[in-house]
């Protein structure tokens, strides 16, 4: 019998071209591509805002132009998708630029997803929407790739079980394990309180109980918070996740435990948080907004003081 040959020829590529210049085609090169060709990464959870830093950021690209490429991978149609520098690309449109400098990457979706969280977790200020919606999309993404994400699940129990990959996005993040898992319960609240989280006025741990409650019972919980002019304690965000779970959460329940007296509870100053939005970067916490207040009431009363003593 006659065996068929089995003749491996070069490609194509391999004949007319030198190793050198088949190497120098697989290195990541600095393009300039138009911004007309670049599209935002789909889903993209970091808000990008027309605030003070954005003007700053214009006019600093206008006078010395961007300094650090960003980072996009090509599309089926041609286009290109922006995996990290949104800012940037805004900047460069305020600053009247047609083009951007990128790193053009072979990414898979997934790969990018991955990618475009770890770039924009090195951002200054973040909202903990924008934690919360980044670190459910690399859950997600590692997932599809394979790994064990029960990031999301009780706070104990698993302690043998896939304790390298439950632990990737904590190591990643600089975020402890337990306060990952906070940020995804997150994304099961309703737009509406998950801004009451992102303004300060619910602190994290009752936003994460009020995540187990169903859409329409966060709804009632909002006229509730209206109604009565206040927001729900740790304590009272678990025992209405309780009655919840038990079947029993209604109106009437909600709204007995949200008149319930806190136990560490005091007159409040309440200021419109637009009144001096102008002076706090924002996704300011709530707590660091009101320690510079304090701190700027105290110097003002110490000026006033030497102010009084100078005029004796």
């Amino acid at each position: 019998m006659k065996q068929g040959l089995n003749l491996k020829l070069p490609a194509a590529d391999d004949l007319f071209t030198t190793q050198e210049e088949r190497d120098d085609a697989q290195r990541e090169k600095v393009l300039d591509i138009p911004l007309s060709e670049i599209d935002p990464f789909p889903d993209h959870p970091f808000q990008v805002r027309r605030d003070e830093s954005m003007t700053a950021m214009a006019e600093s690209v206008k006078a010395v132009g961007i300094q650090t490429p960003a980072l996009v991978r090509q599309k089926d149609d041609g286009r290109y998708e922006l995996v990290s520098g949104h800012r940037r690309k805004l900047a460069c449109e305020l600053a009247g630029l047609d083009a951007m400098p990128c790193i053009v990457r072979d990414l898979t979706r997934d790969e990018a997803i991955i990618a475009m969280v770890d770039a924009n977790l090195q951002r200054e200020t973040i909202l903990p929407s924008e934690k919360a919606k980044s670190y459910k999309m690399k859950l997600d993404a590692l997932k599809r790739q394979g790994q064990r994400t029960d990031l999301t699940c009780a706070p104990v129990g698993h302690k043998s079980e896939g304790q390298k990959s439950r632990d990737i996005i904590a190591q990643d993040s600089g975020d402890s394990r337990e306060q990952v898992r906070r940020y995804v319960r997150l994304t099961d609240l309703i737009p509406p309180v998950l801004d009451m989280v992102d303004t300060g006025k619910i602190a994290m741990r009752p936003a994460v109980e009020l995540s187990y409650l169903s859409s329409e019972q966060q709804e009632l919980l909002l006229e509730t918070i209206e109604s009565e002019d206040c927001t729900p304690s740790h304590v009272q965000a678990m025992k209405m996740r309780k009655f919840a779970e038990d079947g029993r959460l209604n109106e009437d329940v909600m709204l007995s435990i949200m008149q319930e007296e806190k136990p560490n509870q005091v007159e409040q100053f309440k200021m419109p948080r637009e009144r001096i939005s102008r002076f706090f970067p924002a996704g300011t916490p709530a707590q660091k907004i009101e320690d510079t207040i304090i701190k700027a009431l105290e110097l003002y009363r110490q000026r006033e003081a030497r102010r009084r003593d100078d005029a004796r």
